[in-house]
């Protein structure tokens, strides 16, 4: 049985290299968060990281790669996961597991770049700067598109002749938006409060689309 093969360790330049980045990613979140995106140009994030503008954009090619650069990271876990999941799998209950599934890896994965409290402050920046917004949104939709591809691919089906992948993942998209911008205006704005709540939106998915919204009790139990 052939067994995965672990990665060589990283030489001391590597290493050098990696901290470098880790710490201008640092300083840029602690920035955003703190004085705003707007506000913070590379300049800043240099002095702060005590490197040159020059070494900043050796790593970074704006300002914006690196606000998202941990997302991206956060994203590729996902993605990853999703095509992981068994074949067998119905497409939403994929996207669901796929999703509890990175979100227990993903914690680790951030803490090695930026402090994860960190790293979850920041998307209440994205919610407040409408730049950021932007550029969120348009990744989003990026990212939709790929994962409609592979759940295509796992059903066998051609995403440009068949609707339903892009209609499962545009669903499963608007949930995750809607629960990451309620999430955003509340006082805990930990990882635990954003499973929690998303997990009370995606049990809804199903009744929300085929139930009768004037009879019955309120799901979530709100006035």
């Amino acid at each position: 049985m052939k067994t995965a093969e672990t990665a060589p360790p990283l030489g001391l330049r590597e290493r050098k290299k990696q901290r470098t980045r880790d710490t201008l990613l640092r300083s840029a979140l602690e920035l955003f968060t703190a004085r705003g995106y707007e506000a913070t140009t590379v300049d800043d994030i240099a002095e702060a990281a005590e490197v040159s503008q020059r070494t900043f954009f050796r790593y970074f090619a704006s300002k914006e790669e690196a606000a998202f650069f941990v997302s991206r990271l956060a994203e590729s876990h996902f993605v990853d996961a999703v095509r992981r999941r068994p074949p067998e799998e119905a497409p939403l209950d994929t996207l669901r597991h796929a999703l509890v599934e990175s979100w227990d890896t993903i914690g680790e994965a951030v803490e090695q770049l930026v402090p994860l409290e960190l790293h979850m402050r920041f998307y209440r920046v994205i919610e407040s700067t409408p730049a950021l917004l932007a550029a969120h949104l348009r990744r989003a939709a990026e990212l939709e598109e790929e994962i409609a591809r592979v759940v295509a691919d796992r059903e066998h089906l051609d995403v440009d002749t068949d609707p339903r992948p892009r209609v499962v993942v545009a669903v499963f998209g608007a949930v995750m938006r809607v629960t990451e911008r309620i999430w955003s205006t509340r006082d805990d704005t930990g990882l635990a409060a954003l499973r929690e709540l998303t997990s009370a939106y995606l049990d809804q998915v199903e009744p929300a689309l085929t139930g009768d919204w004037r009879t019955g009790a309120n799901p979530a139990g709100r006035p």
